[in-house]
């Protein structure tokens, strides 16, 4: 399914307005603005016309993939018997919850619904839940039942796949997206997971 396909889909899901609150950003003067103020009334329409369908997609499945990924790495905390390992999991956890705060706050700026914190990551009703990398309920029911070397091999296999998936999807919104501070965290994300999957495959080499 296309990224536009999900993207009219997130549009129905979304809340009818009479008003879009415009972010600072996405005048492109800011492209890491959180966009929590609100403008004056006059820029609302200027505003709304920089933030794409694929933008609120983006913030509204990465969140729930974030969310996982951070549920995945508290885990490593009393389970993983590598050092690296559980260094690896704390970055991630320290990177990922505060994109999580900022997507939500682009959401909520847009008047757009905010992805519910579910067991296995939130979602939307009504939008096509197919993430890639996200991980199955029975897939974290292992994870949460594995200690030691096993917890930490499942844990870097997983978390390459759930990686790679977010990568996939900050990709396609350097793609389609305008928001300047979107394209901005895509970016960030494509960098830094990246290098994260090449560290974990290294550790996984040495296994």
């Amino acid at each position: 399914m296309s990224t536009r396909t999900l993207a009219r889909r997130a549009a129905l899901a979304g809340v009818a307005l009479t008003a879009v609150v415009a972010l600072a950003a996405c005048g492109g003067g800011h492209p890491t603005d959180g966009g929590h103020g609100r403008p004056a009334a006059g820029a609302a329409s200027a505003g709304a016309s920089a933030v794409d369908p694929a933008d609120v997609v983006f913030a509204q499945m990465m969140i729930p993939h974030h969310q996982q990924a951070v549920r995945m790495s508290e885990l490593a905390g009393s389970r993983a018997a590598d050092p690296e390992v559980s260094r690896l999991a704390a970055q991630i956890r320290a990177a990922q919850a505060p994109e999580i705060a900022t997507m939500t706050g682009w959401l909520t700026g847009w008047g757009r619904p905010v992805p519910s914190d579910g067991p296995a990551g939130g979602h939307l009703p009504g939008t096509d839940h197919g993430m890639p990398g996200m991980m199955s309920d029975a897939d974290l029911a292992r994870l949460e039942g594995a200690t030691g070397r096993d917890f930490d091999r499942r844990f870097l296999t997983m978390m390459v796949a759930h990686h790679e998936g977010a990568v996939t999807m900050a990709r396609q919104e350097l793609a389609d997206g305008r928001h300047a501070g979107a394209r901005a965290l895509a970016q960030q994300i494509v960098a830094s997971q990246q290098g994260e999957i090449d560290t974990m495959r290294k550790i996984l080499a040495r296994r």
